[in-house]
């Protein structure tokens, strides 16, 4: 048993920095890489990812809320902290406070930051397609209306977010998306807003066409190892990301089954022949997906064994016939052993899940990150 966890996840700080270094070999000299780790580092651990992030040279981060950048601040880290979600008034002394860059998406959030005597930096976010946050161009002189000087002096950053740049044979949305940007930016800086940082690409704008990378680009995915679509990753092979992640547990025991036993809960699966089986203390609580019930892999001694029947809150059942599992064994539940891999686009294909994105992020947050 090499574990001091009967579940952990390793983040690999080898392939982090390759994945960065490919990523910033992309881009021109100038232009400023900042990591989106939002939503606990999408599930890989903001804290531990970030420190990492920050020590290959990325030029700031991307979080969800101030808390989270709060949080780094705390963990000791100095550079730009991008709140990409809204901020609502009763935080706005928080991001003052730890010099955490905040959105202001609507004309409520800026009359919010207008009115409060507390004033953090701050970055308009420019609706140009996606329809969510953002101001709409025709709405920006309404808006510049609204701003007085020392709003304006406290704008450091303009940024749009695409919908389907990663879709490479349909450039055309993310095209008219940036042609509305930059008509957004031309209004901003004929009203005196200049110099501003300029960004509108995150890994799939950033990797599909360099036109869109701009003062900078916000990599979230590409980061982690994973390609913003399977298809995408297929198109541009050349470009290689590793994933920084994998997810293991200990078998905590082995049992054998006679035919005609049955597995789990619900009675849904009945052995037909003779199984010795591993138990797991892996379930949906930690955020192994209910849907891979008696469909799901695992990787045990270098070895797909597929889960059998439910998978319970805290612990799912694998069928270990033939293969040399003991009590302590290690188990891999996302990555490699061996020559064997279980990749995040296979697991969420048999959970049925259209997005990888959503089965990394729900790893629950409380399970150890390990860096490796």
């Amino acid at each position: 048993m090499s574990s001091n966890f009967k579940v952990w996840i390793e983040i690999y700080s080898k392939a982090l920095q390759r994945n960065y270094r490919t990523i910033r070999s992309l881009l021109k000299p100038k232009t400023k890489l900042f990591a989106v780790v939002k939503s606990n580092a999408y599930g890989h651990g903001l804290v531990a990812f970030s420190k990492l992030a920050d020590r290959f040279g990325v030029d700031g981060f991307c979080v969800d809320s101030v808390v989270e950048g709060v949080r780094l601040r705390e963990e000791g880290i100095t550079k730009t902290i991008l709140v990409l979600g809204p901020t609502f008034k009763n935080l706005l002394k928080d991001a003052a406070k730890n010099e955490i860059t905040i959105t202001v998406s609507s004309l409520d959030a800026l009359k919010e930051l207008r009115y409060s005597k507390y004033h953090p930096e701050f970055h308009l976010k420019i609706d140009t397609g996606m329809h969510r946050q953002g101001f709409y161009t025709k709405d920006l002189p309404l808006m510049l209306k609204t701003m007085d000087f020392e709003l304006k002096a406290n704008c450091t950053g303009v940024y749009t977010h695409f919908a389907s740049a990663k879709d490479i044979n349909y450039p055309t949305f993310t095209d008219g998306q940036f042609i509305e940007f930059q008509k957004a930016i031309k209004i901003l800086e004929k009203a005196g807003l200049k110099n501003l940082l300029r960004h509108a690409a995150a890994t799939g704008g950033t990797l599909v066409n360099q036109k869109y990378h701009l003062d900078a680009v916000r990599i979230g995915i590409g980061l982690y190892g994973l390609w913003p679509s399977t298809e995408l990753g297929i198109q541009l092979s050349k470009i290689k990301l590793e994933p920084v992640l994998s997810w293991k547990t200990l078998v905590s025991e082995v049992k054998e089954l006679a035919p005609g036993d049955f597995v789990g809960y619900d009675l849904i699966e009945r052995i037909g022949r003779k199984t010795r089986l591993a138990v797991l203390p892996i379930g949906y609580w930690h955020g192994y997906p209910r849907a891979l019930t008696s469909v799901g892999e695992v990787l045990v001694s270098g070895k797909k064994c597929r889960v059998l029947g439910r998978v319970s809150m805290d612990m799912i059942v694998v069928d270990v016939t033939g293969i040399p599992a003991k009590r302590g064994s290690i188990a891999v539940l996302l990555g490699k052993q061996g020559a064997e891999t279980i990749d995040a686009y296979r697991l969420a294909r048999k959970a049925a899940e259209a997005s990888y994105y959503e089965l990394v992020t729900r790893i629950n947050p409380l399970i150890e990150r390990v860096v490796k």
